[in-house]
């Protein structure tokens, strides 16, 4: 039976809304505006927060968004899907003493939503063109960060991009309760405001385009690919109808909206962040039921307490070391079951074998690294886990007109790790250049 539409409009819908002009401003003013405020150390971006609450408590919602793009350009996104609790609200004063901390993410989302609107007075203006250029490879929020401040700056930045959209994850792999697609590529366009271009269904490597003709033709390139396909299980009956990659299920989801209005049994395998979301997503979309399977206990769960508590509170069951071991299928082909084993520190227990009825499975085990874009760039280099090495101050790799961060680099942290990469290599580049 297909999800009445209301029903699934709500569920795409974030769960956050924005605050009201009396609202934000009265959350702003519970402030304490420390001196030396936990806040700022733990936004990997550094905003500067208690500044710009300030501003919103005193009605200056326009100097508030600049202060955060300051710092961070996709302030926007971020005020959406940063994990807050995990990093600035966690680190407020008031939730140290057991008090409501302040809703940073909240008022964050406040000041940039407005600032960004169309119909508002452009807060920057860039400068003239200098004789500097710059070609970005990979649309996602690094490349956004590091392409936005070089524009700025007067310097020519062209994001070429292997999609047919850009934005990265939060186009296609951020669950949609969280950021709507729509709204993901509002801020790349309020990017592209400063000038940046774009060029969608372009692939590096291949589309007659090589590392060495960019080497050739710009004065720096930054990689920001971030991740590539879905980690597979390897196991029998995976290949077919019914099982999918989570990030695969959620760009469908939020590029076409095709799978929520069919959704029976969901299991979901691992235990990660990108796992809850499908989780999570799944459940406020109506599903009959969501079991999350993972092979170690919930306390070794890599995704955050407070979002797996969500995911209880919503409905999500949790099955805990336990490991797919195959998919059962009916004559016809279609998923009815996967099938687990106990598990004793990750490893299977010989005899435990079980069912969990399903006709939907996704897995969230990981995604692959894009470790074959390092060749095309001589000097750069990829580490054991198959990540692009660079420098974490500055993202300058092993090639001096290489530069690099986001996932590719990381292995797989938050937007605003990809966001502070992506403007710190653009600052070492406008340093460098005496800009």
């Amino acid at each position: 039976m297909a999800l009445p539409q209301d029903r699934l409009e709500n569920a795409l819908d974030d769960k956050k809304p924005t605050f009201s002009e009396s609202e934000a401003r009265a959350e702003a003013e519970r402030c304490l505006y420390c001196a030396d405020a936990p806040c700022i150390k733990a936004c990997p971006t550094e905003i500067d927060i208690p500044t710009f609450i300030k501003k919103i408590a005193s009605g200056n919602v326009r100097g508030s968004a600049k202060t955060i793009f300051d710092q961070n350009l996709l302030g926007y996104s971020c005020s959406r899907v940063c994990p807050v609790e995990e990093l600035c609200v966690g680190d407020c004063v008031y939730t140290g003493w057991g008090r409501d901390p302040i809703p940073i993410g909240r008022l964050q989302r406040y000041a940039t939503e407005k600032a960004t609107k169309p119909e508002e007075k452009a807060l920057f203006t860039p400068k003239a063109r200098k004789d500097k250029k710059v070609a970005l490879i990979g649309a996602g929020p690094a490349s956004l960060a590091c392409a936005g401040y070089l524009a700025l700056e007067g310097v020519e930045a062209i994001i070429f991009e292997k999609r047919a959209v850009a934005g990265g994850l939060n186009t296609t792999g951020i669950a949609p309760y969280k950021l709507h697609a729509q709204d993901a590529l509002h801020e790349v366009e309020w990017v592209q405001s400063f000038g940046v271009k774009i060029e969608t269904g372009v692939e590096v490597g291949k589309d007659h385009l090589t590392g060495q003709k960019l080497l050739d033709a710009y004065d720096a390139v930054f990689i920001g690919v971030g991740l590539g396909e879905d980690t597979k299980l390897g196991v029998p009956g995976e290949d077919g109808p019914g099982v999918v990659g989570a990030t695969a299920w959620i760009e469908e989801m939020k590029l076409h909206k095709k799978q929520g209005e069919k959704l029976g049994h969901v299991v979901v395998v691992g235990g990660g962040n990108t796992a809850i979301d499908v989780a999570r997503e799944c459940a406020l979309l109506g599903a009959a039921s969501v079991t999350m399977v993972y092979r170690r206990s919930a306390k070794e769960m890599s995704g955050y307490a407070h979002e797996m508590e969500g995911a209880r509170v919503e409905g999500v069951q949790l099955v805990e070391s336990a490991q797919p071991v195959g998919f059962v299928r009916s004559a016809q082909g279609e998923l009815t079951a996967i099938r687990v084993a106990r598990t004793e520190g990750g490893k299977n227990i010989p005899g435990t074998e079980y069912e969990i009825p399903c006709d939907l499975a996704a897995v969230a085990i990981g995604q692959s690294k894009l470790r074959a874009l390092a060749s095309e760039f001589p000097g750069v280099e990829v580490d054991a886990r198959g990540c692009l090495k660079a420098d974490p101050a500055t993202g300058r790799t092993g090639n001096a007109k290489v530069f690099t961060g986001g996932d590719c680099v990381n292995g797989g942290k938050e937007v605003v790790n990809a966001v502070a990469d992506g403007r710190n290599a653009a600052r070492t580049l406008l340093a460098a250049w005496g800009f």
